[in-house]
């Protein structure tokens, strides 16, 4: 029977709604944000539904729709399929999983609810995070006939991450443990164990079936052991504190308007606290002094803003202030600094690799950024910190961040409108990670540039040469080092001062304590280009001889020189030619696998997408392609 029409059904959603219109409304009825998470097929989007449904916030065409739907894609037979309200798209519905984040609101008469449905494989854990990130409580999800899982434990240290301390542990299934409470208590008393080691001080666990709507919005008679609420009732009356109405103003500037009579506005969103007109602010991470001669807020002039509004700022003063400054109150200015520790969330199937280069998201500021140093790796479910020298897909680790400009910020714990932040992917534009500060480094603020008399500039005139980093990269055995020779000695006999850095000899000093794995190739070349750069710092035209295998590595490199400082030299051998010629051997010893992540055997080589020279080795010769070289330096 389609039990939607059921008048059983009916009767009981008229019930549970007449009993929350007649209970008194909290006194702070606001938004409460909520993520349901947990592993796969333990019933989110199902209870999610019947909860929409059994508190009567389903339209009718929705609910026509639903029935449709459940027909066609449905797992109960002739009745209901409620995850299916939640799964939107038409390959969950196909798949019967959830993929996305599916996103209801659900008011009652006593709060209104925004809840995020969050998928349980592990491949989309970065759109769980999407969902942690705004929440204030998580429901996690536990299948009474399996127990905590994997995903739980992941989910659940995620949602810590982010700062929520509100758990509902909806231990669902229950119907298919006989109701067994012994086998609720025991995961029960397991899960908050967990729960409080990582730092969740609240945890409501709630026995329940979900797929026959067994102490969803009614209590139970199957469950008469339980003297608790329900899931509805928990959520109603559930006290969380709002967190951001209690921090100090603060405003990360997205965008700088013009008025009428070309007065300058500060336009953003209110990360936090209230604001208000006369108001002492300080502008960071610059520290200056700074007061509130106007505001607006969507628009109109206002007298008073609060978190959550979008706003536009007029200041008192003629100071410099654009994107990325932060307005603070002056009684609550911010850190600034260009080192932190972090916790962080990876996403991208390809790891975070210490000395790779970021692109750094914070509010409104964006910046450079390298991690450091990956301090450890977290393992969700027994939280011991372990070693690591890379995060893959979906890991939690903790690392220091270096990046290229001091920002204000403040500790997520504190702040997550300015603690947290996304890692992005400068080649690919992705978003690789999340991560949130923990606090800035006092090295950070006592390191600064000693200003010296030579510079540069007096350096390369001494020479009477223009700097240069003509940097080679291609196979091993494409001819690097014999090009990178020739073009140092016709330099040399036209009087240029050079080095030559080749990868081989490198190893035997600088880089002896590095192997071959794609964490110690990026810092292999991290610290090639850094000593390249303060070569040419010195007036020298470098020859950087490497294989280089990643361009994010090769533009990081690029990026420490001036506008026609760096010229990337491809020189173009292909594969089987490389392996020909093998003159050290080592193409064969990687065939036979005595040389793990070789490159162009069992470790990927990218060839660069705009290089300023493609040199050629099966069309000129290597005298040839050098002349090219030396003809490009002298040119410019």
């Amino acid at each position: 029977m389609n039990d939607l029409a059921s008048p059983s059904r009916q009767a009981n959603a008229a019930d549970a709604t007449a009993a929350a219109s007649d209970a008194p409304a909290l006194p702070t009825a606001r938004l409460l944000r909520v993520v349901a998470c947990g592993s796969v097929d333990d019933g989110k989007s199902t209870l999610i539904g019947r909860l929409l449904a059994e508190a009567g916030r389903v339209p009718e065409d929705e609910r026509a729709a639903l029935a449709r739907a459940s027909a066609a894609h449905g797992t109960r037979g002739d009745d209901i399929d409620y995850a299916l309200l939640l799964d939107g798209l038409e390959a969950e519905r196909e798949q019967g999983i959830t993929i996305d984040v599916a996103w209801r609101h659900l008011e009652t008469a006593r709060r209104r609810l925004l809840i995020a449905d969050c998928p349980g494989h592990a491949q989309y854990t970065r759109n769980m995070a999407t969902g942690a990130s705004v929440a204030e409580l998580a429901i996690v999800l536990v299948d009474a006939t399996k127990g905590l899982l994997p995903q739980t434990f992941r989910h659940s240290a995620i949602a810590a991450l982010f700062g929520v301390r509100h758990v509902l542990l909806a231990v669902n299934k229950l119907d298919a443990v006989g109701y067994d409470q012994a086998v609720f208590e025991r995961i029960a008393s397991a899960y908050r164990a967990h729960a409080t080691r990582l730092g969740i001080a609240h945890v409501e666990a709630i026995p329940l079936a979900a797929a026959s709507g067994d102490n969803v919005t009614t209590a139970s008679s199957h469950l008469p052991w339980h003297a608790g609420p329900t899931v509805l009732a928990y959520l109603e009356t559930v006290q969380v504190a709002d967190r951001a109405a209690s921090r100090p103003a603060r405003l990360p500037v997205q965008a700088v308007l013009r008025g009428d009579g070309g007065e300058r506005w500060l336009a953003g969103t209110l990360a936090a606290g209230t604001l208000a007109p006369g108001e002492a602010l300080r502008i960071e991470p610059a520290g200056v002094a700074a007061t509130v001669a106007a505001l607006t807020v969507a628009g109109q002039p206002a007298e008073r803003a609060r978190a959550g509004d979008a706003i536009a700022v007029r200041l008192a003063e003629d100071v410099d202030a654009g994107r990325g400054d932060v307005l603070t109150v002056a009684t609550a200015p911010l850190a600034a600094s260009d080192q932190v520790s972090a916790q962080l969330l990876w996403f991208d199937e390809a790891p975070l690799l210490p000395g790779r280069r970021y692109q750094l998201k914070l509010g409104t500021a964006t910046t450079g950024a390298r991690i450091s140093e990956l301090k450890h790796r977290l393992e969700p479910e027994s939280l011991q910190p372990l070693a690591a020298r890379q995060l893959a897909a979906n890991d939690i680790g903790e690392a220091t961040l270096s990046l290229d400009a001091p920002l204000a910020f403040a500790p997520y714990a504190e702040d997550p409108a300015l603690g947290g932040f996304i890692l992005i992917d400068p080649l690919t534009r992705a978003t690789v990670g999340c991560g949130m500060i923990r606090h800035g480094l006092r090295r950070a603020q006592n390191v600064h540039w000693q200003a010296l008399d030579v510079d540069r500039a007096a350096r390369a005139a001494l020479k009477g040469q223009a700097p240069r980093c003509v940097w080679f990269t291609g196979l091993s055995g494409a001819g690097k080092s014999t090009i990178a020779n020739l073009v140092e000695r016709g330099l040399l006999a036209r009087g240029c001062h050079t080095y030559l850095l080749d990868g081989d000899n490198v190893r035997h000093g600088l880089n002896r304590d590095l192997g071959f794995t794609d964490a110690d190739r990026v810092e292999n070349l991290r610290r090639v280009a850094e000593v390249a750069r303060l070569m040419t710092d010195a007036g020298l035209v470098v020859l950087v001889s490497f294989i280089s295998p990643f361009r994010a590595e090769r533009a990081a490199a690029r990026a420490l020189f001036g506008a026609g400082e760096f010229v990337e030299a491809y020189v173009a051998t292909p594969l089987a030619e490389a392996e020909r010629r093998d003159v050290k051997g080592l193409y064969a010893k990687a065939r036979r696998g005595e040389l793990p992540h070789f490159t162009g055997i069992d470790s990927p080589y990218e060839v660069p997408e705009a290089p300023e020279l493609v040199l050629d080795t099966t069309v000129h010769t290597p005298e040839q392609l050098a002349e090219q070289v030396i003809a490009r330096l002298l040119d410019t």
